[in-house]
């Protein structure tokens, strides 16, 4: 038996505690030095990283006056802000309605309705998300309820929640993250980490990702298959994303990023959500490029377990001409290529001793 003066019970009372310190796994190595590394937030109860953002707001409307207890709840979501309200309304009280569309993940929509919530569909106009119409939605029962709207695209606090995360970055890690790859929907997650990285006095340099059809980098708009980042022809993109944090803003084609999901899945056995997908492309890519001895870290947002009746079925993706086996087998050669470097490097080196 364990004397008591050794046994330290690490023991959660509420889900939200569970919240943070989410691992880091490095995904690819070159010979450099330079190391692609993600921080998995798939770790976070509900499975995404919208959860620390969902808590940030709730607190917040608490401290303002602006929720009461008891109070209604209501939120356009594609899914993973909605499952972190939800947690936190479980917790503290609350009922909360979801505006949603059919444009979401259905596993995302059957977890939210596990969890108790209410979920109204917003009109769906063409296979793309209904922000616009999600939005409308939202405001016109608010203007009957007197509910209170979180407006995760608007709200500060959205931005406020991911400190936590920049801090437990650096604390991961013996250096400074020299790149940090996101995707960006509302800017809460890449624009509210940056930020306190660059108070914590990083150098970091960042990289934001958008869907290829998402207005937010002033691109053409068009259909686009991936969830929870971007914004459709029409929406008035707010203030959470802060262009002057992103050093650079890049769009990814649905076939890129759900490949690389995919081939994330088939080398490592972990799956990312189809935005994390896209943002590992675009690492993967620049990897290569980078100084050496470089940290590039990719923020994974979600769990690919979320998206198995889509980026990870076969047949959904054929029907949408979305499933490539060259591109594939580009990405395979990719990995490959950058153990061959590791191994090259290690013979030079060992040459080079050899010499003297």
């Amino acid at each position: 038996m364990i004397p008591k003066h050794q046994s330290v019970e690490r023991i959660a009372t509420a889900c939200s505690e569970l919240i943070g310190g989410t691992p880091l796994y490095e995904l690819a190595r070159t010979g450099s030095g330079s190391r692609l590394l993600l921080k998995l937030e798939q770790f976070n109860p509900t499975g995404s990283c919208k959860v620390r953002m969902a808590r940030e707001m709730i607190l917040a409307a608490e401290r303002d006056g602006k929720l009461r207890p008891g109070g209604h709840i209501v939120e356009p979501t594609s899914g993973n802000t909605g499952a972190g309200i939800a947690l936190v309304a479980i917790e503290r009280g609350y009922k909360f309605t979801a505006i949603v569309d059919n444009h979401a993940s259905r596993d995302k929509l059957r977890a939210m309705q596990a969890m108790g919530v209410n979920l109204v569909f917003a009109e769906s106009k063409g296979d793309g998300p209904s922000t616009v119409a999600r939005r409308r939605l939202a405001g016109e029962i608010v203007e009957k309820t007197g509910a209170f709207w979180p407006d995760q695209h608007y709200n500060p606090n959205n931005n406020k929640g991911y400190a936590c995360l920049a801090a437990e970055l650096l604390r991961g890690l013996d250096t400074d993250i020299d790149y940090l790859v996101g995707a960006v929907g509302t800017g809460g997650t890449l624009c509210g980490t940056i930020k306190e990285l660059r108070r914590l006095g990083s150098k970091v340099t960042s990289i934001g990702i958008e869907p290829t059809g998402s207005i937010i980098f002033g691109g053409p708009p068009g259909k686009y298959w991936q969830t929870g980042a971007g914004a459709p022809g029409g929406f008035t993109v707010g203030p959470n994303v802060d262009h002057s944090l992103i050093d650079e803003g890049l769009t990814v084609r649905d076939i890129d990023a759900f490949t690389a999901a995919r081939v994330v899945a088939r080398r490592t056995g972990i799956l990312v959500g189809g935005t994390s997908g896209a943002a590992i492309h675009i690492a993967l890519k620049r990897l290569a490029l980078v100084e050496p001895n470089s940290t590039m870290v990719v923020l994974v947002c979600d769990a690919g377990e979320k998206y198995l009746d889509s980026v990870y079925n076969d047949e959904w993706l054929r029907e949408r001409h979305l499933l490539d086996d060259l591109a594939h087998l580009r990405l395979h050669r990719l990995f490959d290529a950058y153990r061959e470097s590791i191994r090259l490097a290690s013979c030079t080196l060992a040459a080079v001793g050899g010499q003297t």
